[in-house]
């Protein structure tokens, strides 16, 4: 395999691991801070070199929803990169940037829209 190769399946291994680990963490935070319901991560993105992992995360309700709970959500970094940190073998354990994932409500109205499509007979 080329170095190249090699270092995007490390890249999205570490991706996997943050994105698990991150999650299982997360559930626990929810069940301590029921302010945070209905929000969720979607993804962990990896920078390129490793130094930063933005997370996506979704709520339901909307983005004011998530703009609202991000400064709780925030105040939880510390405790969440120190969990990373005693989980990984690695020696640095990288920043952690939230983010809200757009994405997810475009592919929920192509899904509306397909749907109404087919009701109406025209797919």
């Amino acid at each position: 395999m080329t170095g190249e190769r090699v270092r995007a399946i490390k890249q999205a291994q570490r991706e996997s691991f943050l994105l698990r680990e991150i999650s299982s963490l997360y559930v626990r935070i929810v069940q301590d801070n029921p302010e945070l319901q209905g929000v969720y991560i979607t993804a962990a993105q990896l920078s390129s070199d490793g130094s930063t992992c933005t997370v996506y995360l979704h709520s339901a309700q909307g983005q004011a929803h998530y703009d609202q709970v991000k400064d709780k959500l925030i105040l939880y970094k510390p405790s969440l990169r120190t969990a990373l940190a005693k989980a990984s073998s690695s020696r640095y354990v990288p920043q952690l940037v939230f983010r809200y994932a757009e994405g997810v409500e475009r592919q929920e109205r192509v899904n509306d829209l397909i749907e109404q499509l087919k009701k109406e007979g025209k797919l």
